[in-house]
């Protein structure tokens, strides 16, 4: 079962148990994969689950931009309900690297290019996300990448 699949049948999950967070969330996230669908492929595409999981973590970032926002505004009521959600979008990412796994990929990959200095981190990072696929999130692997060039 891919992505997609996955979370239709996971929005008629949350629709028969009344999950209203649930619902809302998948609601969204399956809007705005169809939007990021049409944007790149036309009205009748159907996104690869790489590209699903790209719209999973900007949703999931959106989310943790809003729970901070909230935090510092002393809205606990709302950060914790941004939290929830997060929650909710997290269960369709794929198994996150351990640091070990990702300082061994990030070092047989600047071996690979060939990379000494941060001039390069450019060629680094768009072999490093195509190898990660998903498994960690672009911060990570700038910093671990940046730490390792300076």
């Amino acid at each position: 079962m891919n992505l997609n699949e996955r979370i239709l049948e996971d929005l008629k999950t949350a629709m028969k148990a009344r999950d209203s967070v649930a619902l809302n969330v998948v609601r969204g996230l399956k809007s705005a994969i169809k939007y990021a669908a049409i944007e790149k492929l036309g009205a009748e595409g159907n996104l690869e689950d790489a590209d699903v999981i790209v719209v999973v973590r900007r949703e999931i970032k959106k989310r943790q931009d809003s729970v901070s926002s909230y935090q510092s505004a002393g809205r606990q009521d709302l950060a914790d309900t941004e939290s929830a959600e997060i929650a909710v979008l997290e269960k369709y990412l794929p198994a996150a690297l351990s640091a070990a796994e990702l300082d061994a990929l990030v070092d047989s990959v600047i071996a690979e290019v060939g990379a000494t200095s941060k001039k390069d981190m450019g060629a680094v990072m768009k072999l490093l996300q195509q190898r990660v696929a998903g498994r960690a999130a672009g911060g990570e692997l700038s910093a671990a990448v940046g730490k390792r060039l300076s």
